[in-house]
Formats: C-alpha cells, structure tokens, sequence
C-alpha cells in the first residue's frame, strides 16, 4: 500500500487543479456540476496544501525532480517557506474566490462561463508551481504559464476594450519576462553554474560587484508581474476583465506570483548578505519608494473604482520590493508577510467594487453616493479592507507596513520611513472618501436605481448572497491577520 508523503502531495498540489479543469471542461452542459467540481477542487486543493504547511512547519523540504533537462538543470519543485506562504494564501483564498465567481457570474449573466472557470484552474495550477519551483527554471516556465492562461481571462467579454487591455497585458508581460528575466537567467547560470534556489544565494564569490546592479536590474524590471514603474501598465489595463478576475488574478495569484519571485530572486539567488555588502539594490530602494507615492497619486485621480484600486495595488507591491531592496531580514520578513496581508485586504476590496457593480451597475465612485446605507455589509467590508491597506490596527495590514519601518529604521533610511508613513495618508486619501459618500451622504432615489437589479433583504439592497458571504469573510480575515500574525513572522523567520 501506497502511503501519502509529502513528495506525493507536493506532486498533487500541482496536478489538482488540472485534473479539475478537464472536469469542468467536461460539465460544459451542466452549470450546476460544473460550479461543484470547482468548489470541490479547490477545496480538496487547499487541504492537500494544508498537509504539506504541516510538514514544512516541521522543517521538511518536500522536493520533486520531474526530468533532467541538460547536465545540473532540472525541473524541479521544493517547498521552502516563503513558497509555502505564497501557495497557502492561493489556494485558500480560491475556494472563496470560486463561491464569488459563481455569484458574479450567475448575477451578471456573464457568457462563456465554462471557459473562465477552466482557465481560473489552470491559472491556480500555474501559481502553486511557481511557489513551488526548486529553482529559476521551473519557476521560468510557470511564470510564462500564468501568463498565457490568464489572457482569456482579462479578454473574457471578447469587446474591443476587453481585447486592448489583452493586449497590453500580454504585450508587457512577456517582453519583460524574454527581454530581461530570460537574459538574467541565462547570465546567472554562465556566472554561477547553476539556477538552484540556495539559502544566502548563488552569485556571492562568483559575481564581481560591478555587474551586480545589472544583473539586479534585469530581474526585477524582467519580472513585470511586480508592476514596478515604469512597466506597470499592465495592470490597470487588465481592469477590463470581470471583478472575480481582477479579485483573485490581480489582487493574489498574478501580481504576488511577481513580488514573490523578486523576494524569492533577493533571498536565494543574490542573498540579502551580499546585496547589501555590495550596496547593489540601493537604486531598486528608490525606484520602490517612488512607485509607491507616484502610484498613489494616480490612484486619488482615478473616479473609476477599479482604476483606482488597480494603481492602489501598483503601490502595495512595492512595498515587497522595498522590504527586499532594502536587503535585511526584518525587510524580507516585511516583504513576505504583505504578500498574506495585502492579498486579503485588497480582495475584499476589489469583491466589494464587484458586488456594488452586480447590484448597481455602478462603477464611478462619484455615482457611489449613498449606497452603503442600502448596502451596509459590503461597504463595512470595504472600511475594514481599506483600514488594512492603509496599515491601521487592528487590521493585519499594520504588521507589514510596521516591519518595514523597522527595516528602513534599522538601515537609517529616514526617507524611506517618512515614504510609508506619506503613503499611509495617500490610502487614506484614495479610500476613505467612498466609505464617506457611502455611509454619510443621502443619494437620490433615482441613483440607487431599479429595486428588480438588487436583492432585496428586510430593506437592504445588498448583491445576490454569494457575492456578499465571501468579501464578509475575507474582511474578518483583514481582522484575524492583525491577532495571529506571529506564526506567520516565526515561519518566514526561518528563511532569512
């Protein structure tokens, strides 16, 4: 008899999701079976995740080495923290994503279901490999899988605004990822020999220091996912896509696929030692800390809710890249812990943008005026995601935004803690003032539109139950992060 190891269950974190594609390929005819094999993959997904965090905790590496594709490059899978973290959050917050998916969809009437949830699947398989991968190979080709399965995502309402934003997306991705990410990759392995991910790095003793900054460079600009200026435009031109796509894709899976793979770069690849030795990422510091503020600019602009939330998002990441260009390990512990925090905070976010939309059709914020008297839950759930964005307790958001502080404290770098702080009033700025409108101005009874486009509930005009639940329950998970955010700092502590 077989037992189940951790090797085996690393080998079915990646092949679950695939299996559960064709599945939902196959129930095509059938909405209903089609929507339970997507809740019943991702929960079997995110248990299977669970036995493996249990092992890792414990201080296994679980590894997979699938084929040798030249002498000492392999294709390769290995969980280490930082991946494990990455893949916990994904697969746990799919399960919520797909009950939202099914509200928004059925809501909306959105056309080509089937297909949306098929490459959501695969999207997911994509994401947990590059947690997963052992090295930058893998993590190469499933960086480029991620990309491709989720244009028809981005393209899904086939318009001609739909397939513009799919090309931008597309357009940025994979220039960055051929032109600079490729090259980086094939420089490190003429340089060091190999592309394993190894505890303080694989350049130290064998790059000379002048070509450090470069070869920096080309992997953070090469991995465009992080949405660092000036290759960012990717991603408020991907709003196009239906909210569950910009919910999960872009506030989870896709954008932290690419802050993960810079800390991931940072940490096992260059080692935050010999970064900071050579002083190398002090440029990315700056480059971090001025995307965080011109973003944040740009959001305060925007009346689109989406469009902000999508500059908002181009803020958040650079905080990850900050905590690893500052090269110590309260910034990497930093780093890490925004991948969970903003991941949940900006969920919620997007979520509420996609009920208001289900119920309203509304999608100006200046059209929003009112609304959170008849919608009370999702517009309190977007007070208590937008509390945890801007980085105020008891909000999990504060943990992150606190250990970079202390990082940018620790490097003296008095500038970069005044950045945070300025950027904490800029989300004020951006976010509050829908909550304001929705909470503490009367609209007119002709913005609230037609009863029939809402669900009524003893008054409330809230959208359809299985849009509402899931931005509920990542709000309280805004809240759970604040108080239980020590097992998180004592796991990514083990990495640095």
């Amino acid at each position: 008899m077989i037992s189940f190891t951790p090797q085996i269950a690393l080998g079915t974190s990646l092949l679950l999701p695939l299996i559960g594609a064709v599945l939902i390929a196959l129930s095509d005819k059938t909405p209903n079976r089609r929507e339970a094999v997507t809740l019943v993959t991702a929960g079997l997904l995110f248990a299977d995740v669970l036995y493996l965090l249990v092992h890792v905790v414990n201080g296994m590496r679980p590894r997979l080495e699938l084929w040798e594709v030249i002498p000492g490059l392999n294709l390769a899978f290995e969980i280490e923290p930082l991946g494990m973290l990455f893949a916990t959050v994904a697969s746990g917050l799919w399960i919520v994503n797909s009950v939202y998916s099914i509200g928004y969809m059925r809501g909306n009437q959105e056309q080509h279901q089937t297909r949306f949830y098929v490459c959501f699947a695969i999207a997911i398989a994509s994401a947990l490999a590059i947690a997963f991968s052992g090295n930058m190979f893998t993590l190469f080709i499933f960086y480029e899988a991620l990309t491709l399965s989720t244009y028809p995502l981005v393209t899904h309402k086939q318009t001609d605004e739909a397939r513009r934003g799919g090309r931008v997306y597309l357009g940025v991705l994979l220039t960055t990822s051929i032109g600079f990410l490729l090259v980086a990759i094939i420089w490190t392995w003429v340089i060091a020999g190999t592309l394993d991910f190894r505890p303080g790095g694989i350049l130290d003793g064998v790059a000379e220091p002048a070509i450090v900054p470069v070869l920096l460079a080309l992997y953070m600009f090469g991995t465009g996912k992080a949405a660092l200026m000036p290759f960012h435009r990717w991603l408020p031109a991907a709003m196009v896509a239906p909210t569950p796509v910009s919910a999960f894709l872009h506030a989870v899976a896709v954008v932290k696929a690419g802050v993960f793979t810079v800390l991931k770069v940072t940490v096992y690849v260059f080692g935050i030692d010999f970064l900071s030795a050579t002083g190398a990422s002090q440029w990315l510091m700056w480059l971090a800390a001025a995307t965080i503020l011109i973003a944040s600019l740009v959001a305060m602009t925007k009346d689109n809710l989406k469009a902000r939330l999508a500059y908002s998002t181009i803020s958040q990441l650079s905080y990850v890249t900050l905590g690893a260009a500052l090269a110590t390990s309260m910034g990497v512990i930093g780093g890490g812990m925004q991948i969970a925090m903003h991941a949940m905070g900006k969920m919620t976010l997007f979520m509420c943008a996609g009920a208001i939309y289900v119920a309203t059709h509304k999608t100006q914020v200046s059209d929003m005026t009112g609304l959170g008297r008849v919608m009370p839950f999702t517009f309190a759930a977007f007070f208590i995601g937008a509390l945890s964005i801007i980085g105020l307790p008891p909000m999990g958001g504060a943990w992150s935004k606190f250990m970079l502080i202390m990082a940018a404290a620790d490097r003296d770098e008095v500038v970069i803690i005044a950045v945070l702080m300025l950027s904490s009033l800029l989300n004020v700025g951006y976010l509050m003032p829908l909550v304001v409108r929705g909470f503490f101005s009367e609209a007119p009874a002709a913005a609230l539109g037609s009863a029939a486009t809402f669900a009524p509930m003893r008054g409330l005009r809230e959208a359809p139950v299985l849009c509402v639940l899931p931005l509920c329950l990542t709000a309280l998970g805004c809240i759970a992060l604040f108080f239980y955010a020590e097992p998180i700092y004592r796991f990514l502590e083990t990495i640095v």
